[in-house]
């Protein structure tokens, strides 16, 4: 919910304020996970983020990437100690990337600048393009991109630097920016490299099966706005699902290879993943810290009950990009419909879900504080806020302050997958960059946030009354917070349960 919405008496200020040192004491029980999952999974694998970050050498997309729209892609980024990169993005018709429609070949260059003040963890840059050009794979893709250009006035002119259908020869370059060329095509053809504003590199071991662990070093960009209207103007806040290094990526990795070996003209061909019917029994975790646009940092945690088609899920929100210093905990429930299969994202199911039960824990001294301050019908009812203990906001119809409104229905997304590891994954829909909420079809996603990971086992009854309930894995706090000052920290926590599902 934006900062304009929120009632005069939520509008509190915090300056120099602190979490406290160990916000989870307070809680007492602990989540019950099965023996694979008994840590909560950011601490599975700890990541180090290189400051500043080491752009040097080649990065590839670990499998097919799908942004809103949808589009479906690869990528494989080289950068060079000169600052200049040369990027390739390799466009399909298909959901799987077995389909080449285009590649773009992008050359320019990028100069680092400093740590971000708005997204923790992250450095701002600058880039330059100097050249971008394109390549069809088909006559149907030429037609396509000369159909999009020709919507606008600026594209028609970038349409003309392009072939006509008839003429169209398989492998040749088209050039739509360059030094001698007039105007912006990549822009007329909805395209950006905004991306590049906003990096971070990070390294961790991730465990292999049968084996020591592995150097993993990764490459989050700046996210891509979901609506195409936008991203001319958008500068990143979150990030898109990250690139890995060639050199030292997850293994196994079938498509990692094909990207690595691909070019302009030879497009990497991926195998299709195993795909899986939608059976969402059990536990679905995160594999590590989410990053959202409107500085958000959280972990979540699912369970779906098929048999009475009803959903329960935790959302424990962070003030920092590792995921240790808690802010505040949700418990959401509900409902949803039986799904239809998505005749636009191939592969994918539709589902409507209805959220009527929440409940909220805050878990630093800022929370709780603003929590209290506001009017006692706008979250949870009379009685005071204390740090660690949950609270039910259903009677008052959510909370306010937090953005939680109830009831409240959203038009969902899904698909699961099996990773080369043998994990099944659970792909929910990216939520809408301007902190809105899907709650018309219209506005149903066409891309996916982080996977969830499914952990085996028994579903844990959470019918019993919220104070027998085991609650989340508790994080100690391991530094001060500091909080912006009005109108960002409303702007923020308003929003924040936007971004939830």
């Amino acid at each position: 919910m934006p900062a304009a919405m929120l009632p005069y008496a939520c509008v509190l200020v915090f300056l120099g304020a602190h979490t406290a040192p160990a916000a989870g004491e307070a809680g007492g029980s602990r989540l019950r996970w099965e023996p694979h999952c008994q840590q909560p999974l950011p601490d599975r694998a700890p990541s180090t983020a290189i400051l500043p970050p080491r752009l040097n050498g080649p990065w590839i997309s670990t499998g097919c990437e799908v942004r809103p729209g949808p589009e479906f892609l690869t990528r494989a980024y080289t950068f060079y100690p000169t600052r200049l990169f040369r990027a390739h993005q390799f466009y399909y018709e298909d959901p799987f990337c077995g389909e080449p429609a285009y590649s773009l070949l992008v050359k320019g260059k990028v100069r680092l600048r400093r740590a971000s003040w708005v997204t923790r963890g992250a450095t701002e840059a600058d880039y330059h393009l100097h050249k971008v050009g394109i390549v069809f794979h088909s006559r149907r893709a030429l037609v396509d991109v000369t159909g999009r250009l020709n919507q606008t006035r600026a594209g028609r002119d970038c349409a003309q630097r392009l072939p006509a259908a008839r003429a169209w020869l398989p492998g040749a370059l088209y050039e739509l920016r360059s030094a001698s060329a007039q105007g912006d095509c990549l822009e007329a053809l909805g395209l950006t490299m905004h991306e590049l504003s906003l990096v971070r590199v990070q390294r961790r071991l991730q465990p292999q099966p049968r084996a020591s662990p592995r150097l993993v070093e990764e490459l989050y960009l700046g996210d891509i706005h979901t609506d195409p209207a936008e991203r001319r103007h958008y500068r990143p806040t979150g990030y898109q699902r990250p690139l890995q290094s060639a050199l030292h990526h997850v293994q196994p990795c079938p498509a990692c290879g094909l990207i690595a070996r691909s070019d302009v003209h030879h497009p990497p061909v991926l195998p299709p993943p195993l795909t899986l019917p939608l059976h969402l029994g059990g536990w679905w975790v995160s594999s590590g810290c989410e990053v959202r646009p409107a500085v958000l940092f959280l972990t979540r945690l699912f369970t779906f009950h098929g048999h009475s088609r009803s959903w329960e899920g935790y959302y424990h929100h962070f003030s920092d990009p590792a995921c240790r210093q808690p802010t505040f905990t949700v418990y959401a429930a509900g409902r949803y419909t039986r799904g239809m299969p998505s005749a636009r994202v191939r592969g994918s199911t539709e589902l409507v879900f209805e959220v009527t039960r929440a409940h909220v824990t805050p878990m630093d001294q800022v929370t709780t504080a603003m929590l209290n301050f506001c009017e006692p019908s706008s979250c949870g009812g009379a009685g005071a806020w204390s740090m660690g203990t949950e609270r039910d906001v259903t009677a008052t119809n959510g909370c306010l302050p937090l953005g939680i409104r109830l009831p409240h229905v959203e038009y969902e997304l899904f698909k699961m997958e099996q990773d080369p590891l043998g994990q099944s994954l659970l792909f929910i829909g990216q939520r809408p960059t301007d902190g809105s909420s899907p709650d018309t079809p219209e506005k149903r996603p066409t891309s996916y946030q982080a996977p969830l990971v499914l952990c085996h086992g028994e579903v844990p009854d959470f019918s019993r009354p919220p104070q027998h309930r085991p609650s989340l894995q508790k994080h100690p706090s391991t530094g001060g917070l500091h909080i912006a000052p009005f109108p960002l920290l409303p702007l923020v926590l308003g929003l924040a349960f936007l971004h939830w599902l």
